[in-house]
Formats: structure tokens, C-alpha cells, sequence
């Protein structure tokens, strides 16, 4: 026996429209055979009779040979469980009738994966879902690598889905540069396609995009985790307008001094920068009080 392929081969089948004139040829050919021994009187009867039925014969093998294929179709041919090649051509074609003959869809895929629960790196749960858009790449592995290339695609993306969000944080818990779920979604969707294609190798499956479509804190922790990043985002900002507050006080400070519009001493320095930050800092606009001097009696 020949050795088992591990990929896909090109089969070239023969143009049908030429076997469909030759398949027309014999049923006509046979039926004016049937004719003419009903026509006929003589010992030749019988002659005439068994050319028309092996005609008949000739035609239905010659029609089981017949399939078509559209643009982005591929057909696995086999013989017995001999794979004999796969034929992308296109319209209608003919090879051997004995031939098994199993179509394939090369257009791309895509697939909507279910909302899971996981934890996240942090160990948070969450809710996360992906979606996937694929083709078949290697028509013999689809075929006969695995038991069900779409059954596969699917668990093998929930997995891939469940690994990835182990390993990233749902959001950033204070370490700079940390990579997360939410704020990093080019370079997790490239992971989560990589991994993928690695997965589905197997299928001769090829990853199009692979693509996190639905992220959430699991519900019981959703409320705790909001007002987490609230506080986050109000202390961030503080942050931001402390140090903004402290540079503009001290770029004050320096341009007085250098030109020379008034002098001040350390106590006066401190006032100074207190009330330049309670006005920078504050929430509310400052209402300005204008000392216009001592009144005389």
C-alpha cells in the first residue's frame, strides 16, 4: 500500500461536458438499439438487445463519475480509503466513478463564541467571548485528521479563550506597562490568533482574525469593581493635578524672582504657595479677595 499522505495533493479531473455528450450519446444510441429489435425479426434480436442494455450500463457508470464545484469549493476524492487528491477546479467535471467524492467549503468562517466565565490573571471573574473568522487551508487534514474540523474549531477556541484570559489581567492593578485585557487589545488578539492556529494545525485550519468580542467583570463583582476604577481614575487625576499645580508654582516663584518684581522672604514664599495651590488644586473656582489697603478713621 502506498504510504499515507500528510497533506493535501492537487487533483486534476477531466472537463464534464465532454462525458456528458459521450453519456448522452450512449442512452440514445441504446434506446434506438431497443428499437430496432423491436423491429427486427430475425435471430439479430437478441444482439441488438444486449448492446442496448450494455449501453445502459456505460451510461450510468459514466454518470456517477459527474460532480461540480463552485468558485471556493474543493472536492477529496478516494478510492476505497485510498485518498487519490483533492480538485479545486471549477464547473463540472468528471473522474473515475469509483471515486468517493466529499465536498469541502473554502470561504472563510466565522464563528461567535459563547460568553465563558473565567478568572482572570488577578483571579477576578469574568465574562469573556471571542470571535474567530477561519478557512479550511489543508483539505486532507479537515478531513481525515480529525473527526469534525467545525466541532474542533469550536472547542479548540473556548480553550484557547480560557487560556489567554489566565493569563492577562482584566485591568491594570498599579504596575506600569502591565499588559491587560481592556487596554491592550491589538496585542491580545494577536496572541489569541496565534495560539489558535497553533491548536488547529492539526485540522489544517488557517486563523483569519481572532478577536475578543465581549469583556466584563462577572456580575457579583461588577458593582466593587467599578467604583475601583472610579477611585482609580480619581486619583490618577489628583496625581495629575498635584504635580501640574507644583510645576506652575514653582515656574511663579522663579520668573518673580528673576524679574525682580517683588522680594520674598521663606514665610511669604510658604503663603504664597499655599494659596497658588488651593486655587490650582481646588474643585471649585476661587473667589479672589482684593486687599485695597488700611481705611483711615
Amino acid at each position: 500500500m502506498s504510504e499515507k499522505p500528510v497533506q493535501e495533493k492537487e487533483f486534476t479531473a477531466a472537463p464534464g461536458f465532454a462525458m456528458l455528450l459521450l453519456a448522452i450519446v450512449s442512452i440514445v444510441a441504446a434506446v434506438l438499439l431497443f428499437g430496432l429489435a423491436a423491429a427486427a425479426n430475425s435471430g439479430a434480436s437478441p444482439l441488438f438487445v444486449l448492446a442496448g442494455i450494455l449501453l445502459i450500463v456505460a451510461f450510468i457508470i459514466i454518470s456517477a463519475g459527474f460532480f461540480n464545484l463552485a468558485p471556493n469549493q474543493a472536492a477529496v476524492l478516494s478510492l476505497f480509503g485510498d485518498y487519490k487528491g483533492t480538485s479545486h477546479q471549477k464547473g463540472l467535471l468528471w473522474t473515475n466513478p469509483f471515486y468517493s467524492k466529499k465536498k469541502l467549503s473554502l470561504r472563510a468562517r466565522s464563528l461567535n463564541g459563547e460568553n465563558l466565565k473565567v478568572n482572570d490573571a488577578a483571579g477576578n471573574p469574568i465574562e469573556i467571548a471571542a470571535v474567530v473568522v477561519w478557512h479550511i487551508g489543508d483539505s486532507f487534514r479537515a478531513s481525515y485528521d480529525v473527526e469534525n474540523y467545525e466541532s474542533f474549531v469550536k472547542v479548540q477556541s473556548e480553550s484557547a479563550v480560557r487560556h489567554l484570559a489566565n493569563l492577562y489581567p482584566y485591568d491594570t492593578s498599579g504596575e506600569e506597562g502591565a499588559k491587560t485585557l481592556r487596554g491592550n487589545t491589538e496585542e491580545v488578539a494577536q496572541a489569541l490568533r496565534q495560539e489558535l492556529q497553533e491548536r488547529t494545525e492539526k485540522a489544517g485550519i488557517i486563523i483569519e482574525e481572532a478577536r475578543i468580542s465581549h469583556l466584563a467583570y462577572a456580575p457579583e463583582i461588577a458593582a466593587v469593581m467599578l467604583q475601583r476604577q472610579q477611585a482609580s481614575a480619581v486619583i490618577a487625576a489628583r496625581q495629575m493635578i498635584v504635580e501640574g499645580a507644583v510645576g506652575m508654582v514653582q515656574m511663579a516663584i522663579d520668573r518673580l524672582g528673576e524679574k525682580g518684581v517683588i522680594e520674598l522672604d521663606e514665610e511669604r514664599k510658604a503663603a504664597m504657595v499655599s494659596n497658588l495651590l488651593v486655587v490650582l488644586c481646588a474643585e471649585k473656582a476661587a473667589a479672589p479677595i482684593v486687599n485695597t489697603g488700611t481705611m483711615g478713621r
